[in-house]
């Protein structure tokens, strides 16, 4: 029988996706090992422990999410020429940006380090990360449109409230649109890795969160 070609990384994604079923602090080192068909003992070739385990999960959660970039010039450029309202701007930015989320390994990921924040100060400092992340883009959306003055102008502190409220609604329906395809997943086990993810987008969330935006938009 030939030898297992087994990394760091692929023990990582094995972890993840045992947290994704059974949460992390649920899961074991013969969990891991079981779902790579290899023997306990062989984890510790590249982990001293389950602890170094996790902590190297969360770093790599850390940097995977840390390199999605959630705001594509098109969607800046199509207010600067006028081709699109910012209404339709975030449309473009909420639907990709749930998109992203919607797919392995990010989805997973996900759901690891918005479940583990309130027990890991490190996974807390992500998702910190990522909503200023999508707070600096949604300024940038804002600022576009000031430029091109088909939005009124506002001070500094406007700007910043009016991004951070924008921002609130937006990550308020992906924790929904997320736990909703999470139970999806649940109960589709036959989707298993690489294929949920065929499963049709939960269209109506993501219209949700559309809309909330543009009414909140409509109101100043």
């Amino acid at each position: 029988m030939s030898k297992k070609n087994i990394s760091q990384e692929k023990i990582i994604q094995a972890f993840l996706s045992s947290a994704f079923d059974k949460s992390a602090g649920g899961t074991s080192l013969a969990d891991v090992a079981d779902s790579l068909e290899i023997k306990k003992a062989s984890l510790y070739n590249h982990f001293e422990s389950r602890e170094a385990m996790y902590a190297a999960s969360v770093e790599y959660c850390k940097n995977q999410i840390g390199a999605v970039e959630f705001l594509v010039p098109k969607i800046t450029d199509s207010i600067l020429d006028q081709k699109t309202t910012i209404q339709g701007a975030f449309k473009k930015l909420i639907s990709r940006y749930f998109a992203l989320f919607d797919s392995e390994p990010l989805f997973k990921m996900y759901v690891f380090v918005h479940t583990e924040q309130y027990f890991n100060v490190e996974c807390l400092r992500i998702v910190q990360a990522q909503t200023e992340k999508i707070a600096n883009d949604v300024r940038s959306l804002f600022d576009c449109a000031i430029t091109v003055k088909t939005f009124k102008p506002k001070t500094e502190k406007e700007l910043k409230d009016l991004s951070l409220d924008c921002t609130s609604l937006i990550l308020q329906q992906l924790d929904s649109y997320i736990a909703v395809r999470k139970e999806t997943v649940r109960q589709n086990p036959e989707t298993g890795a690489g294929s949920l993810f065929e499963l049709p987008s939960d269209n109506n969330i993501i219209n949700r969160a559309v809309k909330l935006v543009e009414g909140y938009l409509n109101l100043l």
